[in-house]
């Protein structure tokens, strides 16, 4: 009479029995852009983190060649995600200065730049704030 082995669970079984986050999104943690490395606005469009943090010198250049500038994020509830505060033409430079005050801060919030691209070729500076 031969021994049956007892099955031992793999990390890949455990991995798979896992709900995905389309599954179980209600409730759970939602990454932040720049850790997600891309997000979703609410017009659908995909912005995919293409580098950062940047150099000041290369978020200066951005910060007036970008398609779109953002700073800060909220969380939309009915999302259920967070998503950036886009900026207006007209709020740009002072968002500029402002966040460029804060690199490098030793004392809070920090902001530091990345650099995000729409499939359409799009360029997004984000201006990420850290309280």
């Amino acid at each position: 009479m031969s021994k049956k082995q007892k099955h031992v669970t793999t990390f890949a079984e455990l991995v798979a029995a896992m709900p995905s986050p389309a599954e179980d999104s209600h409730g759970s943690y939602v990454q932040m852009p720049v850790a997600a490395r891309g997000f979703t606005d609410t017009d659908g469009c995909y912005w995919r983190l293409t580098r950062g943090p940047l150099d000041p010198r290369r978020a200066k250049r951005l910060a007036v060649d970008a398609d779109v500038m953002t700073m800060g994020t909220y969380y939309e509830e009915r999302a259920e995600r967070w998503l950036p505060r886009f900026l207006t033409e007209a709020e740009r430079p002072a968002a500029w200065t402002e966040a460029r005050a804060r690199f490098d801060a030793t004392d809070l919030p920090i902001h530091e730049a990345y650099e995000f691209t729409a499939d359409d070729g799009r360029v997004l500076l984000f201006i990420e704030t850290y309280c």
